[in-house]
């Protein structure tokens, strides 16, 4: 199933992070791991955020992802089913009409 991956960043230890520079090497080993179709970095509701879209294959693999984000960056995770446009159009046809 693809899923939005989001992961909100505790100010303080990812300021940790990037000063004694693992912040980078935390979020290349993220994207190896889940080997995301896109991946976005910004600032959100004033902290620093990771957005993934990937897919995932099994539910059992949300604690080795989100691990890491919690124990190194204090992270706050959610994970959101997504569609692409293909997806919605082959959802829309299965509507009954």
């Amino acid at each position: 199933m693809r899923v939005l991956l989001r992961a909100e960043m505790d100010t303080d230890k990812a300021n940790d992070a990037v000063r004694n520079g693992t912040l980078g090497k935390l979020m290349q080993e993220a994207m190896e791991q889940i080997k995301p179709e896109a991946a976005y970095f910004t600032a959100d509701n004033g902290h620093r955020c990771a957005y993934f879209v990937f897919d995932m294959q099994d539910s059992s693999q949300m604690p080795v992802i989100s691990e890491p984000f919690f124990q190194n960056l204090g992270a706050q995770v959610s994970y959101t089913p997504v569609m692409n446009p293909d997806d919605v159009q082959k959802g829309l046809s299965q509507l009954g009409r």
